[in-house]
């Protein structure tokens, strides 16, 4: 596998497309939207894991494929450029992570796991998705914050245990 993390190969190829498309459907048919500006799913997995296994371009590419083609085949909402810069950084920060903190060793996973799902939490669903949010619906973040914190603490423990798991199952 350390192999394919260096260069393109049509395997890589193949799984990312996979990761994309289940992303799509996990975000766009297996999420509630609670409110107006909260949806709840579990659809960032298959990027998060996609920039932890093959590393920050494979998992950005992931990203912005996820949310273009998921907001052609069925949108919430209104679209805004700003949440596929959302996606892509969803899986180039476990990239990053894969690049600073992998590096091929297995025994620093669950660290690596902690700590892009954690990022991903904070930069990207606390931080950047909120600011998308006030621009589009003219509503104080300070107002969306809360619940947006306990969704962002819930779906990372979540994908903590779960990315984990599917990491080392497809890992082997």
């Amino acid at each position: 596998m350390e192999k394919q993390r260096e260069k393109l190969s049509t395997g890589v190829i193949a799984r990312a497309a996979f990761l994309a498309a289940l992303s799509i459907v996990l975000t766009r048919f297996a999420s509630v939207m609670v409110t107006q500006d909260l949806r709840v799913g579990i659809g960032p997995f298959p990027i998060i894991l996609s920039g932890l296994l093959y590393g920050p371009f494979v998992g950005g590419i992931v990203g912005f494929v996820a949310d273009i083609v998921g907001v052609m085949i069925n949108p919430h909402g209104a679209f805004h450029l700003g949440f596929t810069l959302s996606s892509i950084l969803t899986g180039v920060i476990p990239g990053i992570v894969y690049l600073t903190m992998l590096k091929g060793k297995k025994e620093n996973l669950t660290l690596a796991t902690i700590v892009a799902c954690s990022l991903v939490g904070i930069i990207v669903h606390i931080g950047l998705d909120t600011y998308w949010l006030t621009l589009l619906y003219n509503k104080g973040a300070m107002a969306m914050l809360p619940a947006r914190v306990i969704k962002a603490f819930i779906q990372a423990v979540i994908s903590i245990i779960v990315i984990r798991a599917l990491y080392k199952a497809i890992d082997k």
